[in-house]
């Protein structure tokens, strides 16, 4: 069974860091390329960040740019999100996704391969 799962999630004030992995099991994933998006509570799911096979083309949400980094383990089959400076704006569950069409299909964020179930990522002093 194939599967995405996010870890690392959780509760960080204001200026504070987090890192979230996405594992991926029951097929290797090392040609598609995967994302992370986020949703707020009562907002559409948005696109936060994705990376391509190689991890040799990345983007990034202006919202986010600058202040988190997206990585991938290939070897591992992991996907990660480093978040710095988070503000209470990053509040929302952050969901991990991958799709062998590549880069610009992870970009739009529809009729992905794979989804993650998502983590909770709450902001707040």
């Amino acid at each position: 069974q194939v599967q995405l799962v996010e870890s690392g999630g959780g509760l960080v004030q204001p200026g504070g860091s987090l890192r979230l992995s996405c594992l991926a099991s029951g097929r290797t994933f090392s040609s598609y390329a995967m994302g992370w998006f986020r949703q707020a509570p009562g907002k559409e799911r948005e696109f936060v960040a994705a990376i391509n096979w190689s991890a040799d083309a990345l983007y990034y949400a202006d919202s986010v740019k600058g202040r988190f980094t997206i990585s991938r383990d290939r070897a591992k089959n992991t996907l990660y999100l480093q978040m710095n400076s988070l503000n209470p704006e990053d509040t929302a569950v952050y969901y991990c996704a991958a799709d062998q069409r590549g880069l610009g299909a992870v970009r739009r964020g529809s009729g992905l391969d794979y989804w993650g179930q998502g983590t909770q990522v709450t902001v707040s002093s």
